[in-house]
């Protein structure tokens, strides 16, 4: 099987000693920075008059009092250019093409607080219930990732994907949540179906990055029909045959596939004859106060439509209310999730 570098290794920023080259967009600000450094007491001298050297004893720790002190300003921050070289390593010219501003540096070390989470297993999940409108039975449950720092306080989603982001970590991330959806929904005794968020742009070769999920999931023992692998992140997508070839690897595995926000973003009918899920989840925001928007509801209505042409089932995202859950289901909808029927949290709801 073929590897890649992704799958290898997490970016961190060194705790080791070694040498900075500074550079500055003008002399000022190279001036700045030097009287920085001596209220620090750290050795400089000057390349020349925008370019500073600075040696550290720990990389991660200069860095950090960087970011705490905030001497410079956003503007500056930007203006300013740090090429981290450990110790033996000597400098070309060429590498001056590596260097990252202080913010780029501030996202790396964010990143590294997300390694330390993956690595050390301190990600966790809530489950979310999801009901089969006909029975008013649990269908399943959509597991939402949860950080958790070292005391013990919970880090949401919106916070963990923005650190991945900023250090070009959507694959680490996704995968970690990914597994460990699986591993606690079998912890949890979970029978029902699962709904487990993946984002395509994460995954470069479906064969090859989903292959530990793939494993995990065979080796808990789950009955492939009940794990559903949702799309997130749709409207960023542009590569639709990369996401047709994500779907159809997943479902050639014997896996359920779902489309998340449909009805907004690139999610349109036309997109759901292409990719054919097995489900489709009707966005939050057409569901929002359905009962008297004519609008949406003529929306609705034609994602219902191509859906029961295709046999594809349809889940209402993000109902609160009576009125939209009763509008739902006499509309054609055959699922429905959101705070009317629970909010997530880390026991299941096991009954409606």
């Amino acid at each position: 099987m073929s590897t890649c570098s992704k799958c290898q290794v997490l970016p961190s920023l060194s705790s080791s000693a070694g040498d900075i080259l500074i550079s500055c967009d003008v002399r000022e600000l190279a001036n700045k920075f030097s009287t920085y450094l001596k209220t620090k007491q750290l050795n400089h001298t000057f390349e020349d008059a925008q370019t500073l050297w600075v040696s550290v004893d720990s990389f991660e720790t200069f860095f950090i009092t960087l970011i705490e002190d905030t001497i410079f300003n956003e503007i500056e921050r930007k203006a300013i250019s740090l090429l981290f070289l450990a110790n033996g390593i000597s400098f070309s010219p060429a590498r001056i093409r590596e260097s990252k501003t202080i913010q780029k540096y501030k996202d790396l070390l964010n990143a590294g607080d997300l390694s330390k989470i993956i690595t050390k297993g301190a990600l966790t999940t809530h489950f979310q219930p999801i009901v089969n409108l006909s029975t008013n039975e649990i269908y399943g449950y959509e597991s939402l990732a949860r950080g958790v720092s070292d005391e013990g306080e919970l880090i949401y989603p919106d916070k963990l994907f923005a650190w991945a982001r900023e250090g070009d970590m959507l694959f680490y991330l996704d995968r970690a949540c990914r597994e460990t959806s699986l591993k606690t929904a079998a912890v949890k005794n979970i029978s029902a179906k699962v709904f487990i968020n993946f984002i395509p742009t994460a995954i470069y070769d479906p064969i090859h990055c989903l292959a530990s999920t793939v494993k995990w999931a065979k080796q808990l023992e789950f009955d492939p029909k009940n794990i559903i692998f949702e799309v997130i992140e749709s409207d960023r997508i542009t590569d639709i045959n990369h996401l047709k070839k994500i779907l159809d690897y997943y479902k050639s595995q014997g896996f359920m596939v779902a489309l998340d926000d449909v009805g907004s973003g690139y999610s349109t009918l036309n997109m759901i004859a292409k990719l054919l899920p097995d489900i489709v989840k009707i966005d939050r925001e057409i569901m929002d106060g359905i009962d008297t928007n004519l609008a949406n509801q003529s929306i609705f209505r034609a994602i219902v439509s191509i859906a029961k042409e295709n046999g594809i089932l349809v889940l209402a995202e993000g109902v609160e209310r009576a009125e939209e859950v009763a509008f739902a289901c006499t509309s054609g909808a055959d699922l429905a999730q959101g705070y009317y029927f629970g909010k997530p949290s880390s026991e299941p709801i096991r009954k409606i």
